[in-house]
């Protein structure tokens, strides 16, 4: 099959023309001004359909894990109480699929494998080329988050994340997120309003992301969560991750943290 027809199949391309030039320059616009941009309704519906189907018949193979951790993702550092903002920890609570267990024919690796959509995304993101991860885990994950689950605040290490929202719950699990709250490149960490948004003395910006949606998010300085899921419908995530640079991999230890493997 060609390739533009398989996607056409997947992606709504008369909504979103992905391989044209001036949707590309539209989206990064909004990425620069935004540190956000939403693609509604990116899947068609019988692509939704299939990856709600897929995500039910492979919930029962997640890992299913519940962490404490600050909202670096790192180790503590000892030079800071423990329950200063730089250490405090929050808890992160979800199931995962990982890479190796997303099939050859299913509707995120022939997304995630396509020439096209990983050009479009180098053109928004500006980045020269983009990599899969060298482990069996990363590239792409499915998650799952059951009533009460949720995602603590945090900073992603990594400069952009790309995800599709396949099922929404019947209530919580939504995107909150404060932009520039910490300058990572200069190491200017802003531990003052970093704790603010934590306690809750900062309002957040909330994204409203529906099933089907596409998201591109830089969440390298800005604090992000995902508030408790309500209800007994599973909310499903799947996170498409790409590096900028060959060969990067998770350590033995960050897999066994995030993959129980």
């Amino acid at each position: 099959m060609d390739k533009i027809v398989q996607l056409n199949h997947i992606v709504d391309l008369q909504s979103h023309p992905i391989s044209e030039n001036a949707f590309r320059q539209q989206c990064r616009e909004s990425l620069k001004k935004d540190g956000a941009v939403v693609l509604e309704k990116f899947l068609t519906e019988q692509a939704l359909k299939s990856l709600c189907d897929e995500g039910e018949a492979k919930k029962q193979y997640a890992y299913y894990t519940a962490q404490k951790h600050n909202i670096y993702i790192s180790d503590a550092d000892l030079e800071y109480p423990l329950q200063h903002i730089r250490n405090k920890l929050v808890v992160s609570t979800k199931g995962c699929l990982t890479d190796d267990q997303i099939g050859s024919s299913s509707i995120l690796r022939i997304l995630y494998d396509s020439e096209i959509f990983r050009s479009y995304l180098k053109s928004v993101l500006e980045e020269v080329e983009l990599y899969p991860y060298a482990d069996e885990c990363s590239s792409i994950n499915l998650h799952y988050a059951s009533e009460g689950q949720e995602l603590g605040w945090h900073f992603d290490n990594s400069s952009f994340a790309t995800t599709l929202l396949i099922q929404k719950p019947e209530g919580g699990g939504e995107f909150h997120y404060v932009r520039g709250v910490r300058d990572a490149e200069r190491g200017e960490m802003n531990f003052e309003s970093a704790a603010k948004v934590v306690s809750g003395a900062i309002e957040p910006s909330k994204l409203a992301i529906e099933p089907g949606d596409l998201v591109l998010f830089r969440g390298k300085n800005a604090i992000h969560c995902v508030t408790p899921t309500i209800g007994k419908t599973t909310r499903m995530l799947a996170v498409l991750a790409f590096n900028n640079k060959p060969g990067i991999a998770l350590s033995a230890s960050a897999r066994k943290t995030f993959y129980g493997r």
